[in-house]
């Protein structure tokens, strides 16, 4: 009996001295469903952020270790995906969940168990501004990219726009955060039409703006449905500008999959791949570009997996600076960091009601346009 007690405590000690020779970050994103390629691209782009770090020696001379768990592009998977990350992996700090149906239906677990994440990619006004002190994201919220728009749509001669934007947090923060800006602007909103995350045919919602008065449309969904609608606004002989928020980080994709429908559309991103001279960090984007290829990913991936990248480096961060793997001491750490990132730095500041705020960081904003099957910036 004394002796299976002594195997017992010896497995123990032996599992423990294990656990604690790396320093876990758990990483929940969309692998399968819906967004499973941006979930992906992301997760690559931790992953070189990873390698990086722990061939340089790690944090704290411990390797980083990152758990990594699918989502499904479900909100209940998201939030029990991250239980399971805090409770079962003990990953004192996470990065996720791409969409913000993903990331709010996460945020009770991390008051819950109280546990940081860097968010690294939704957009929802509310991942911010709800009272969370536990989230830091370094994507731009609608908000920050209808402020970056402001100061450019005079150039482009706004009117009146329509909104065609995905049913959820996401989709219709972003017309209404848009929505606001062009009011105040003297714009003309006129037509919010929706539509579900997994819908195929949007020929109804794009017959309805062609009849409408407006110049302009604002979309907002993910890479594969932008496809679709811009292959059937051209069979619909619908001529309207058409300028994407938030999930246009792929124009590459876009120009592969819809072809000549593509050419003539504008998007809003947060990294110029295209132009690395013209990012903020031209050195670092260089590297990653490099690296992105070698491990023989596509180029198309560059425009999301820089988040993952970036991300898991702002992590890595705020670890360093605690000076140790622990919840309250990385959540206190984030509110110190400055880290140069890809698409600007990244410094986090406050959000939200007084006593329970956020961090936000403040990432550049680009205006792209796809002409004759390319990328390029847009003069203005």
């Amino acid at each position: 009996m004394r002796r299976t007690i002594k195997y017992v405590l010896a497995a123990a000690l032996l599992s423990g001295t294990a656990s604690a020779e790396t320093i876990k970050i758990g990483v929940n994103e969309p692998l399968t469903g819906a967004f499973a390629a941006s979930g992906t691209y992301v997760v690559n782009g931790a992953k070189i952020a990873a390698d990086e770090i722990n061939a340089k020696g790690g944090i704290l001379g411990k390797k980083i270790e990152l758990v990594i768990e699918d989502n499904k592009s479900n909100p209940t998977e998201a939030a029990a995906v991250a239980e399971k990350l805090i409770t079962s992996d003990k990953t004192p700090v996470l990065m996720g969940a791409w969409g913000s149906s993903l990331t709010l239906a996460v945020m009770p677990k991390l008051i819950e168990y109280e546990t940081p994440m860097l968010v690294e990619t939704s957009s929802s006004g509310k991942i911010t501004t709800s009272g969370n002190p536990y989230i830091f994201r370094i994507s731009p919220p609608s908000s920050v990219e209808a402020a970056a728009f402001k100061n450019i749509v005079d150039k482009l001669n706004l009117k009146k726009v329509d909104f065609l934007v995905i049913n959820n947090d996401w989709g219709r923060g972003t017309a209404d955060d848009f929505g606001k800006m062009f009011k105040e602007k003297g714009i003309g909103v006129g037509l919010v039409e929706t539509m579900d995350q997994g819908a195929q045919d949007m020929s109804a919602q794009l017959s309805k703006f062609k009849s409408s008065d407006s110049e302009t449309i604002i979309v907002t969904t993910s890479v594969d449905q932008l496809t679709l609608i811009f292959k059937q606004a051209a069979a619909l002989g619908l001529k309207k500008r058409i300028i994407t928020t938030g999930g246009s980080q792929n124009p590459d994709q876009i120009i592969a999959q819809a072809g000549a429908a593509a050419n003539g559309t504008m998007h809003l991103t947060t990294f110029l791949p295209w132009l690395p001279d013209q990012t903020p960090n031209p050195e670092a984007t260089s590297y990653f570009i490099s690296e992105w290829k070698k491990r023989g990913f596509d180029f198309a991936g560059c425009t999301e997996s820089f988040r993952g990248y970036d991300g898991i480096r702002t992590v890595a961060a705020a670890i360093e600076k605690a000076g140790k793997a622990e919840p309250a001491a990385i959540k206190a750490a984030f509110w110190d960091i400055k880290v140069k990132g890809l698409n600007g730095d990244i410094v986090f500041r406050k959000s939200g009601p007084e006593g329970k705020e956020s961090g936000q960081s403040q990432p550049n904003v680009y205006l792209i346009e796809i002409e004759d099957g390319k990328v390029g910036l847009k003069n203005l």
